[in-house]
């Protein structure tokens, strides 16, 4: 209190400049660092990893069957029986239906006799022949008359001729009434009952499906149609099982059993702008049936070592994709990408990443705002497993109709 009521004011004046000059220099010290160091951003990243890839692309298609035999009978007759139902499991060469066979049986009759007939008049004409062939040297008969029995014995070698096909006609057509399977498959619904009139060549009786295997036909575009022969190609020596075509049904269920592609129209339709494509699936278990309309999974990108990326982690504008990708600054790098196949929730990356790279997939909108932040990158939970899941599950590129009802 003493030294204090020594002080002069102005001595009291200059220490209370120098302990408010103190702060003010202190404060922008402060101010200063701050400017130089601004807060770090936290950034969620994954870590970009090569491995292998199989995208597909889904068309709506429809099964057929290989054979598809229309039953018709080869005569006109009156339907008798009908030896196995309807939707029968037949094999080649089972009965299936029964023509009234009496009428065809007297025509064979009938011809069986004329052609006795024909040969009786043929022996009757050959002795004849040969009698008048000696005679004829000898002056006994005129030439005249030998040249006529000549005539009469080939007209009647003729007639035997004819009769003969008769009868093998007649045989054919005997045949014709026991209609049976020309091959292995399973009967439709028969569209005659026994005891209507069939007319050769006109009245469908049934018809024959074969089941196993089953065709798929599906159209896909020219430009589809190059990626596809591109990833047949690259896998031609690669036939793994989870590359091969894949069918969803109706219900939603996979098919167990996978196709093979086996034929691609020759021509392009000049309407569509479209082919035609066919894949071969077993059917042992008769699942498909002929008809049906089915999802057909066709392996467009097929590849060993592919970079996929989240598709939020990437920003279209005019075409143009870009990713932000964390430097060794820890600072954002806007890049651009190549990417134009989508497996699940992410992209195909076919230029501008490489396996290790960090990519920004949440907190883009303060990147952009503050592009030289720092950032501090964290590793986002679960985008390994996204990962995994776009290249061992079936994606799909492109959004498909679905099938008619």
């Amino acid at each position: 209190m003493a030294a204090f009521r020594c002080a002069t004011p102005a001595a009291l004046r200059g220490l209370l400049f120098a302990f408010l000059l103190a702060i003010v220099l202190s404060g922008c010290d402060r101010g200063s660092d701050a400017a130089t160091a601004p807060p770090s951003i936290e950034v969620g990243v994954v870590k970009v990893e090569s491995g292998p890839v199989t995208v597909y692309e889904e068309y709506v298609a429809q099964t057929e069957a290989p054979d598809t035999i229309e039953l018709r009978a080869q005569i006109t007759g009156l339907l008798q029986r009908q030896v196995v139902p309807d939707g029968a499991q037949v094999k080649a060469g089972d009965l299936l239906y029964e023509i009234d066979p009496r009428p065809i049986q007297a025509a064979l009759e009938q011809a069986t006799a004329n052609l006795a007939q024909a040969r009786a008049a043929l022996t009757n004409a050959q002795q004849t022949l040969d009698r008048y062939q000696e005679l004829v040297g000898q002056g006994f008969v005129s030439k005249q008359a030998f040249q006529n029995a000549l005539a009469q014995q080939r007209g009647a070698a003729a007639a035997v001729q004819a009769e003969r096909a008769r009868v093998r006609e007649a045989k054919i057509n005997l045949g014709y009434t026991s209609i049976r399977a020309p091959a292995d498959g399973y009967l439709s619904q028969s569209q005659v009952r026994p005891g209507s009139l069939v007319t050769a060549q006109q009245t469908l009786l049934n018809t024959l499906y074969s089941s196993d295997p089953m065709y798929v036909y599906f159209t896909l575009s020219e430009e589809k149609l190059l990626g596809l022969q591109k990833s047949q190609q690259m896998n031609s020596t690669q036939d793994r099982e989870d590359r091969r075509f894949r069918l969803t049904l109706t219900d939603g269920s996979e098919y167990r059993f996978r196709g093979t592609l086996d034929f691609v129209d020759t021509a392009v339709s000049q309407q569509t702008g479209t082919l035609r494509a066919r894949v071969t699936v077993p059917n042992p278990d008769r699942v498909l049936r002929p008809g049906m309309f089915v999802r057909l999974k066709v392996p467009a990108l097929d590849s060993g070592d592919a970079i996929t990326v989240p598709q939020k982690a990437v920003t279209e504008l005019q075409g143009l994709k870009t990713v932000y990708v964390i430097g060794a600054d820890n600072k954002a790098q806007a890049r651009q990408i190549v990417a134009s196949t989508r497996a699940g929730n992410d992209w195909v990356v076919e230029k501008g990443l490489r396996a290790g790279d960090l990519v920004v997939v949440e907190g883009l909108p303060k990147i952009q705002l503050m592009p030289d932040a720092p950032l501090k990158p964290v590793i986002v939970a679960g985008a390994g497993a996204q990962q995994q899941a776009a290249q061992t599950d079936t994606p799909i590129a492109g959004e498909p109709s679905a099938p008619p009802r």
